[in-house]
């Protein structure tokens, strides 16, 4: 198929019983800005079945890193689930999307709001060294069900703290916040959903931070649909604006990652 290229699994990491990531090898032609995705997916019968993926790694990595749901009746990941090392994968060539920082107006405080496997663009924004330079506070939001869906915790609060090159930066500006919403989890505010913390000002409140404010605070959202839907109404009553294409705004979405 034209635009699309093969590459080979490196690592397989399965969370639980509903998420895993997988590393594949990556051509030196192959490049991206840190938030966009691909197109993702196996060979079936000779044809390619893809899906949209945000791609979890940096864009300086070596490697290129997804994160998925596992839905068993699903097209790609019932599939996709039971993938090995040294397997074949196919990508698309030219990735896309709107959570790219270039879309933002300057600010102060950029708020990462991620539902389940909405978080994955996000682990390769915050590896982003520029990021830090542009904002005082980076706080990434994490919204789940279960306790067992907070992945990547090791490389956020350890391995990226530590990092030789930009670690003295993340350990002064970004700001991790697990929530959970289905099981007993550090306190009542880290049990509320995103909406929650946003409208009742529970998050700022809890990270000593200034109530939201369009002249400061900028967004990017990804996750399910009703968390787009619900926190998007929010911030467009306080007086957010959405980027488009033409013009920078305060706040931008992805809605293209996969589910199913």
């Amino acid at each position: 198929m034209r635009n699309t290229i093969t590459e080979t699994v490196t690592q397989v990491h399965h969370w639980n019983d509903t998420l895993f990531s997988i590393k594949t090898s990556r051509r030196p032609t192959f490049t991206f800005e840190n938030g966009q995705f691909v197109m993702l997916g196996l060979e079936i019968e000779g044809k390619p079945l893809l899906r949209a993926y945000s791609i979890a790694s940096a864009n300086y990595e070596h490697e290129l890193e997804f994160f998925s749901i596992k839905v068993p009746d699903g097209a790609l990941t019932s599939r996709l689930q039971h993938i090995r090392v040294g397997d074949s994968i196919t990508l698309s060539t030219r990735p896309t999307g709107t959570l790219v920082a270039g879309y933002l107006k300057p600010g102060k405080h950029l708020y990462l709001l991620a539902t389940g496997t909405g978080l994955a663009p996000f682990m390769g924004i915050i590896k982003d060294p520029d990021l830090y330079e542009q904002f005082d506070k980076i706080i990434l939001v994490h919204g789940v069900r279960l306790i067992s869906e907070l992945a990547y915790q090791q490389t956020i609060c350890e391995t990226l703290p530590n990092n030789e090159f930009f670690g003295e930066l993340v350990q002064q500006k970004l700001i991790y916040y697990p929530s959970v919403t289905r099981e007993p989890y550090r306190s009542a505010e880290h049990q509320q959903r995103i909406t929650a913390l946003l409208s009742a000002n529970i998050l700022t409140r809890q990270l000593g931070l200034p109530d939201l404010n369009p002249a400061t605070d900028r967004f990017m959202l990804c996750g399910n649909q009703a968390m787009l839907d619900d926190t998007m109404a929010i911030l467009n009553q306080r007086g957010f604006k959405k980027a488009t294409s033409r013009e920078q705004g305060d706040y931008v979405i992805e809605q293209a990652f996969l589910e199913k």
